[in-house]
């Protein structure tokens, strides 16, 4: 195995991991700063408001993305299987 092909997955493994990550991790962090903006105006203290409406749009995200991160889930390791095939040749 040269280095060109550990440094070619190595960041190929790093792409998808952010790309599959963003969606969630946005949707967390908009949602996060709402909540932080409706609890300051509404001078609300329950800090378990947050967590839930994260929960809920964490889950929804999910429910909507979960499919397309599959594939490229799915996509990518059978790219990394190729690969490791190729090396058996």
């Amino acid at each position: 195995m040269d280095e060109q092909l550990v440094l070619y997955v190595g960041k190929r493994t790093l792409e998808i991991a952010l790309l599959i990550s963003t969606p969630v991790l946005a949707v967390a962090l908009i949602i996060g700063v709402l909540a932080a903006m409706l609890q300051t105006v509404t001078s609300l203290r329950d800090m378990t408001l947050g967590v839930i409406l994260k929960l809920v749009g964490v889950g929804l995200t999910l429910l909507f993305a979960g499919g397309w991160m599959m594939q490229t889930t799915t996509g990518f390791v059978t790219e990394v299987f190729n690969h490791m095939q190729a090396l058996g040749h």
